[in-house]
């Protein structure tokens, strides 16, 4: 977050933004009902479940509400 921004989509804002942190939660679930059957942490991930591999963070323009992972902003940001 020490780059400067620019909003690819309104193309003017340059200075107002949401930082949205991304905290995942793995899960098993009911396929039918949606309840949770099942917590996974790092450590007990079962063979079949794939951990997070996302960005931690992403960014939201807050002038027209484009979200987006934070390079796409700052790649925009560059060409100023």
């Amino acid at each position: 977050m020490s780059s400067p921004y620019r909003c690819p989509n309104c193309k003017t804002n340059k200075s107002r933004f949401n930082i949205i942190k991304q905290v995942p939660q793995s899960v098993k679930m009911d396929p039918h009902s949606g309840i949770v059957l099942e917590e996974y942490t790092s450590e007990n991930l079962s063979p079949f479940h794939m951990e997070y591999r996302g960005p931690d963070y992403r960014v939201q323009c807050a002038a027209c509400g484009l979200v987006e992972d934070e390079r796409t902003f700052i790649k925009f940001g560059e060409k100023n």
